[in-house]
């Protein structure tokens, strides 16, 4: 079978400032040519780029030679490592302005449920009454749509064991040219801007916290992404009651978690996503541990 690699010039300018060149840099494709669009496209993943806003490729010609191979820029351990992504859900904590807070106690303590049992021999049986909207949770497509999916219904296959990438922003409006070097088909898209690092105060409710765009929404529906998180107060800017991100992925079948934490320890990619609500029928929304293992 013949193998093609192209060599290119490339200036790449990133998003939080300054830039790369790479001056004939060699690359294997697929096939016997590739635009320039798409080579972008590899070189970013080949070298794991993050916050790229531009890529200019220039100086390109195609080499008919053996591939070469990557360079190995998955990520790799000696044992699986386990990352919890969610925040503790407390008695009377604050998620979203406006909404109340957890009510967490027992219906039967240990010390009543002594006369119950053989000496020695106790049980606790907690009691919690809560918005679906608690802590770190899953909107499912009747969150957004009455006659969608709730969580019964939600397809587990995009919940768990779902293979990740994290994708690392340094601004508030998330939109589509900031995704357009990832490939996210049947992935955990997981966005860490590092707004849980305001969790428990003020600034995490006021409103101005990072988002995913219009067009950042609907091209990961075009892309077909598995799940989309984020570590922000909300995936829509709340000043807009349109709700177009939620509205898109959730259309499209595309759970959304939000209030996520602990993003930053994670690699770029070579991880399992996993954030399995229980199965309540009549709800659309409902916290989950999420985590994510390393192998």
């Amino acid at each position: 079978m013949t193998q093609w690699r192209v060599q290119f010039d490339a200036n790449v300018t990133f998003s939080n400032g300054g830039a790369l060149q790479a001056q004939e840099f060699r690359l294997d494709i697929p096939g016997s040519d590739i635009d320039d669009a798409a080579l972008g496209e590899l070189f970013v993943r080949h070298l794991g780029l993050l916050m790229v806003g531009s890529v200019d490729i220039s100086g390109k010609s195609l080499i008919q030679e053996p591939h070469k191979g990557s360079r190995g820029t998955e990520t790799t351990a000696a044992e699986q490592r386990l990352f919890d992504l969610s925040h503790v859900i407390e008695h009377g904590m604050t998620t979203h302005s406006g909404l109340p807070g957890p009510e967490i106690g027992d219906w039967l303590s240990s010390d009543d449920s002594r006369g119950t049992y053989s000496p020695g021999t106790e049980f606790q049986l907690g009691k919690i009454s809560m918005v679906g909207n608690a802590g770190t949770y899953v909107d499912s497509p009747a969150h957004r749509f009455r006659d969608g999916q709730d969580l019964s219904r939600l397809d587990l296959g995009r919940l768990v064991d779902v293979d990740g990438i994290v994708v690392r922003v340094g601004q508030r409006a998330i939109d589509r040219k900031l995704l357009l070097a990832y490939e996210v088909t049947g992935k955990a898209v997981l966005f860490n801007t590092g707004w849980d690092s305001h969790w428990g105060t003020a600034e995490y409710v006021n409103g101005r916290h990072p988002f995913l765009t219009d067009d950042a929404a609907r091209w990961l529906v075009e892309q077909q992404a598995a799940v989309v998180g984020i570590d922000s107060m909300n995936v829509d800017d709340t000043t807009d009651g349109k709700r177009p991100a939620h509205t898109a992925l959730l259309a499209a079948g595309i759970p959304v978690v939000e209030h996520m934490t602990g993003l930053d320890a994670l690699p770029p990619r070579g991880f399992r996503f996993h954030a399995a609500p229980p199965a309540v029928k009549g709800m659309g929304t409902f916290p989950v541990r999420a985590y994510a293992l390393v192998a």
